[in-house]
């Protein structure tokens, strides 16, 4: 029995990246034999056992056959006599290809070093073109690392969405890989792969904005990688940006709670990217809130918030942040319980409790009109 790291361990620690997640392949053992050792099954669909002190996975050697279209239609073997090489053919690409011994000793047996060297994503055998969920891996791994894609490896891309396999994804995983494409460091390069092989309008469509690095939209959705902004804040800058982003958050069943967000930056899309707003505004700026529910849930407007600094010109961003959010907080200072309190006519508390929201902001709308006269 000899165990190899394997995957995105060693193409990190290649790259000189923290090493985040260990995986670990099992070349020449049995699942009596590992179970004997004391390792945990999980795997339901191959021998994957996670080790009994450290918990991590530990799978062994196995090969794959397609046997049905989509990325589920796939059986594995798994047995004593598959070889390390075999094993890592089945991966996805080159420099996810490699293991490392427990001597350290790098096996490389297709040329993954080189690639990792010259910033190119290449896939390993013709064995990529079976599972349409590695177009989107590799659109993610073009935006983290930057890296070019093979020529090879894009005409096969091209093929299996001629093929139709990509139109065999689930929401749910094309959500999966789109998030995490979403936040990596150059994320424009996550949807040029996808447009580059005719696979953004069937997996993400009304993205096509976020496919060039010319646009105003690519160009704000960089800003937000630049400042390593989380994930609602760059889905406020794809609603900001496309009115296309309620209806796919919908098809991609995205949680609801981003889905809100989106509706929110759609549906108010001509207040967030005001440039200005003078003191008659407030009754424009008090509808905002409410409209984002902003009173009992002012997170959502923030992350909003958050995602407009990045689409409206740089010096105008955070001064309309902080006129907004001062705003707000001067809007939900004003006691409602005292206003009801005083109130002669009870069905007029609604009216009175806006109308002295309205008022403060008009204060803190006058404060900064002062500030920058």
């Amino acid at each position: 029995m000899k165990i190899y790291e394997v995957g995105g361990a060693v193409r990190d620690r290649l790259l000189g990246l923290p090493v985040v997640d260990h995986d670990w392949v099992v070349v020449g053992s049995t699942p009596a034999e590992m179970e004997s050792l004391g390792f945990k099954p999980v795997g339901r669909d191959f021998p994957v056992f996670l080790h009994p002190e450290t918990h991590e996975e530990y799978a062994l050697a196995r090969t794959e056959r397609k046997v049905a279209p989509g990325y589920h239609g796939f059986t594995f073997h798994a047995s004593p006599d598959v070889s390390l090489e075999e094993d890592l053919r089945r991966r996805d690409l080159t420099i996810n290809a490699m293991a490392r011994g427990v001597d350290g000793k790098i096996i490389d047996p297709y040329g993954g070093q080189n690639d990792l060297k010259a910033g190119v994503l290449r896939h390993v055998s013709e064995a990529f073109g079976e599972d349409p969920v590695r177009i989107l891996r590799l659109a993610r791994f073009a935006a983290r690392f930057r890296f070019s894609i093979a020529p090879e490896t894009m005409a096969l891309m091209s093929e299996m969405v001629e093929a139709g396999e990509v139109s065999s994804l689930v929401p749910e995983r094309v959500w999966q890989e789109f998030s995490k494409g979403l936040m990596e460091q150059h994320p424009v390069l996550f949807f040029e792969a996808l447009n580059d092989c005719g696979a953004l309008n069937i997996c993400l469509p009304g993205c096509d904005g976020f496919a060039s690095s010319e646009t105003s939209a690519t160009q704000s959705l960089q800003r937000a990688a630049n400042l390593q902004l989380g994930l609602p804040a760059r889905i406020a800058i794809l609603a900001l940006c496309e009115s296309a982003m309620v209806s796919l958050s919908t098809h991609l069943k995205w949680p609801s709670a981003l889905q809100d967000l989106t509706r929110l930056c759609t549906e108010g899309r001509s207040l967030l990217l005001r440039e200005h707003w003078p003191v008659e505004s407030a009754g424009e700026m008090l509808r905002l809130f409410e409209q984002a529910d902003a009173f009992r849930r002012p997170q959502r407007l923030e992350e909003a918030l958050t995602g407009m600094v990045c689409v409206v010109p740089e010096r105008l961003g955070k001064p309309l942040m902080v006129t907004i959010l001062q705003a707000l907080r001067a809007a939900r200072a004003v006691d409602a319980g005292q206003i009801a309190g005083e109130a002669s006519d009870r069905s007029q508390i609604p009216i009175l409790v806006r109308a002295a929201r309205e008022t403060a902001l008009r204060r803190v709308l006058y404060e900064f009109s002062s500030k920058r006269i």
